[in-house]
């Protein structure tokens, strides 16, 4: 009997490969099914059987025990940096902690708060991470308070090579924009254009997907990443639509997702971003929209109407008290949902637990949020958007992009059935293996191609360096200490008599 420890990591095994498990998530009749004490078989990238025993030949069979075979997630928001959120969510308001330009900052001239190298590294690590959770395609985010102003062809380059050496599926292109917020005064917040830096920023990203996408064996597809909607015009964002009409990929806009957004396109438009989007003609079933929590029923009824994607974030609008109203509603409504993490750790098995809860506090009934539809979400849903019927389930034909979970992890006994102690029971560091295009991209907490350890010293390191460079780009510049004062006084020593 083989071993998953005799697969090399970063491979694709050669021959048949028989995965034995207690539960299987096999896909069947257009729908997810829960295969019992069965088989799933791959061969180079595809998966050729699910069911009982295979009957034919294959050059090993693995017994993984009690695991849950499961599709690999899609991460329709995957964070791609170090993530900078999470210092701000107890430490607001977001233009006093760096969230927003200041004018004095602003005056200084904008500059990169990371090196090309850090850039590429923080990618690199991300998408290791992403990969440690069961993620298996992803669609990266970053932000771009630390940046000079937008995203570089270079970074993606190294990106692109990271997805490839590491064994992760990916939708790239460098995010671009026509403007940014700037805090003018304490709590005063101001939109500037240069919608020509914007529209060459879009010009950059074409040529990247141009060159890049279909490289690594597939790994690595386009996407058109406008940053936010109210740091767009009209004009980049018709360009972008006929872009990605031209070019086939998706395009990914952030929208209908917090206060600053709706008090700015009312200011400069009168109205909210999928109106202002539907009247020029910029919604439709490429469009992938983090996060519809400030939507209201004429904003869902447009993404109904236009085939826009909902990229559902939980757990990072729990953080701060935000929810989505809700996803039964969504779903009532004809829109499809996929699943984003947006966040650090990118765990997408939170993000459904935080989803389940979400929507029943939200009001849905128990059955409207059930464990099994945050599921059909992070896999088949994301796969829907992206129009890739071959990813986000297990069965004959399809990709071989596989999550393994362990079942037997000591925390989670007793077990009942195995989606809702998965969702409602685990986290993703649950995670055992996970193979991208038939390759063994993760086992036991290992990356091929990556020192964890060595990397996870680098990365706070970083890190610390960005916080040092908060009061730069802070109303008033105060210090550190005050931007993100700690949640306990520090402790002082008695003193000495």
């Amino acid at each position: 009997m083989n071993a998953l420890s005799d697969l090399r990591l970063g491979a694709r095994p050669s021959g048949r490969t028989a995965l034995a498990a207690r539960w299987i998530v096999a896909h069947q009749d257009g729908g997810h099914r829960l295969l019992e004490n069965g088989e799933v078989v791959i061969e180079k990238d595809r998966v050729i059987f699910t069911g009982p025993r295979f009957p034919g030949e294959v050059a090993r069979r693995i017994d993984l025990g009690e695991v849950l075979i499961s599709p690999g997630f899609i991460d329709l928001d995957a964070l791609s940096d170090l993530d900078t959120t999470t210092l701000g969510v107890d430490c607001g308001p977001a233009w006093a902690k760096g969230r927003v330009w200041p004018q004095g900052y602003v005056e200084r001239g904008p500059y990169e708060m990371y090196t090309p190298e850090e850039l590429a590294f923080q990618k690199r690590f991300a998408f290791a991470q992403l990969l440690m959770n069961g993620i298996t395609s992803a669609l990266p985010i970053a932000s771009l308070f630390y940046r000079e102003w937008g995203e570089t062809v270079a970074e993606f380059e190294a990106a692109a090579a990271a997805a490839g050496e590491l064994g992760l599926r990916v939708w790239l292109g460098p995010a671009y924009r026509s403007g940014g917020m700037v805090c003018t005064a304490p709590g005063v917040l101001e939109p500037r254009f240069d919608e020509a830096r914007g529209l060459r920023g879009l010009e950059d990203a074409v040529g990247f997907i141009r060159r890049t996408s279909g490289s690594f064996e597939g790994l690595v597809q386009g996407m058109l990443a406008p940053d936010r909607v109210e740091t767009s015009t009209q004009t980049l964002l018709s360009r972008t639509m006929a872009a990605a009409a031209d070019l086939d990929v998706p395009v990914r806009l952030h929208m209908a997702q917090g206060q600053m957004e709706l008090d700015t396109l009312r200011a400069l438009h009168g109205t909210t971003a999928p109106r202002w989007m539907a009247g020029f003609g910029a919604l439709n079933d490429r469009l992938i929209a983090p996060h519809a929590v400030l939507a209201d029923e004429t904003d869902l009824a447009l993404y109904a109407d236009h085939g826009v994607t909902v990229a559902h974030c939980p757990l990072v609008f729990a953080r701060s008290g935000a929810m989505l109203r809700s996803f039964a509603r969504l779903r009532a409504m004809g829109i499809r949902i996929g699943m984003g993490t947006d966040t650090a750790p990118p765990d997408m098995v939170l993000n459904m637990a935080v989803g389940v809860m979400m929507a029943r506090m939200a009001g849905d009934r128990i059955d409207e949020a059930a464990p099994q539809l945050m599921f059909d979400a992070a896999t088949t849903g994301g796969a829907d958007a992206l129009r890739r019927s071959d990813l986000g389930r297990l069965e004959p034909g399809a990709k071989a992009d596989i999550a393994v979970f362990d079942m037997s992890d000591i925390l989670m006994a007793p077990r009942v059935d195995p989606i809702r102690t998965l969702v409602l029971g685990a986290t993703g560091r649950v995670t055992r293996a996970v193979f991208v295009d038939g390759r063994l991209s993760m086992r036991d907490g290992q990356v091929a191609g990556m020192d964890m350890a060595e990397a996870r010293v680098r990365v706070q390191r970083q890190f610390d360096g960005l916080v040092d460079k908060y009061p730069d780009r802070t109303w008033g510049h105060p210090p550190v200490a005050e931007i993100f004062p700690g949640s306990y006084p520090a402790f002082s020593p008695p003193s000495r008599s």
